[in-house]
């Protein structure tokens, strides 16, 4: 056995020619550059790409494959450059009869697996070509489909109130899913969520919980992510994990605080602030307006069954981080040299000591870096959009570290 880093939710931006697949993505964030950003600055073992439900992008990979710069694993997945492996992955938005829609993500272990599912949506999306389209099917039937052709199916960003499950559709997914609830392989938590919050719902008490970091750029990959367990990086090996089976698993979920996510408390439309009262809040406490985006803090405290996690055997354990870019004062050039030095973010983050960075950036960056490690950084929570941000200093914020 051997622990990996694994992310499964990166998004492409444009095709090799530039062709948009995700309209918010970064237009460098092709499938060929997100292999090389996790192999050679990100250090991520196995990567979940998930616009390979787009036929243009499926072209991609098979001229990556046919030219040798990809390999074809037995388990499952591809292999680039013997460093990374790569999950063909495919979010999408279904729609229930109450007109509700939310994000799913369904991984397949070959090329021939993803392009059955192309060829199983093209009635029921209008453009299979852009990114995380609405289907027109429910969940429970695009739960069937995948799992038809021997794929993994995980509800996206659960919690969010822009297409989360729980955020914006259902208070539970046995309602949504039925006896299909069964069949789920994980659910991802989402940057405003974590372990702790999700663990106050009873029954998610089954699930194996995914962070991942919903990347629309290069840099963002890698912000939230898993350590993984298992014998090799590959499909079969993540499938397992997921189910917890012959001693694979997921061993440690590393996330942002959740007040650094765009969606942690509740944000008010109408004088465009964030509530800092205790949640839930569903009404703005500065000017009474009921027109506000209700945070996933906020949402979790209305539907949760307990006030406090109740966190099974099972569950591993979460710990926040803070990426580099986070941090005041570190921008490119600071973070080239720490990743020059270093070799990847993830050695920076975990593993380097205060001395060794002392050199590379200086007391203060050095420092801060490390208040990140250990928690003790303060933090301004985001919501309705906009990021939570890390301070330099206490002097910056008046708020609590803890809700």
């Amino acid at each position: 056995m051997r622990r990996m880093y694994v992310d499964l939710h990166i998004h492409i931006g444009r095709t090799n020619s530039g062709q948009t697949v995700k309209v918010t993505g970064a237009r460098d964030l092709t499938f060929a550059h997100i292999a090389k950003e996790c192999a050679l600055r990100k250090g991520i073992d196995i990567a979940g790409i998930v616009d390979c439900g787009s036929p243009a992008v499926m072209r991609d990979v098979d001229d990556l494959v046919d030219a040798g710069e990809m390999v074809e694993l037995p388990g499952g997945g591809l292999r680039y450059h013997d460093k990374t492996s790569v999950l063909l992955g495919s979010e999408l938005e279904t729609q229930e009869e109450d007109g509700c829609t939310s994000h799913m993500i369904a991984y397949f272990a070959t090329r021939e697996q993803m392009k059955g599912l192309i060829r199983a949506l093209r009635q029921s999306v209008t453009n299979l070509d852009l990114s995380s389209q609405l289907c027109r099917l429910p969940a429970r039937r695009l739960l069937g489909i995948v799992k038809e052709i021997g794929g993994l199916f995980v509800p996206a960003h659960a919690f969010t109130p822009h297409k989360g499950v729980y955020g914006a559709c259902v208070t539970r997914l046995a309602r949504m899913f039925g006896d299909g609830f069964a069949l789920l392989d994980g659910l991802e938590l989402g940057l405003s969520a974590d372990s702790f919050l999700a663990d106050r719902i009873a029954e998610l008490s089954t699930l194996t919980f995914l962070s991942n970091s919903d990347g629309h750029s290069l840099p963002k990959i890698a912000r939230e992510y898993n350590v993984m367990e298992a014998e090799e990086a590959s499909f079969t090996e993540v499938r397992m994990a997921l189910a917890r089976e012959q001693d694979r698993r997921i061993v440690a979920n590393y996330g942002l605080d959740p007040r650094l996510g765009k969606y942690h408390r509740t944000f008010c439309l109408t004088c465009e602030t964030i509530t800092a009262a205790p949640p839930p809040v569903e009404v703005c406490r500065n000017c009474e307006s009921r027109k506000v985006v209700m945070g996933v803090l906020d949402r979790i405290a209305r539907i949760s069954d307990f006030p406090e996690p109740r966190p099974p055997a099972h569950r591993p354990p979460y710990h926040y981080q803070v990426p580099l870019q986070f941090l005041p004062g570190i921008g490119s050039v600071t973070l080239g040299k720490l990743l020059n030095r270093f070799g990847t973010e993830m050695r920076v983050l975990h593993e380097t000591s205060f001395v060794e960075l002392e050199l590379v950036v200086g007391t203060k960056l050095a420092r801060l870096i490390m208040a990140a490690r250990e928690g003790t950084l303060p933090l301004l929570p985001g919501g309705g959009g906009r990021y939570g941000k890390a301070a330099a200093d206490a002097s910056e914020t008046q708020l609590s570290l803890g809700w």
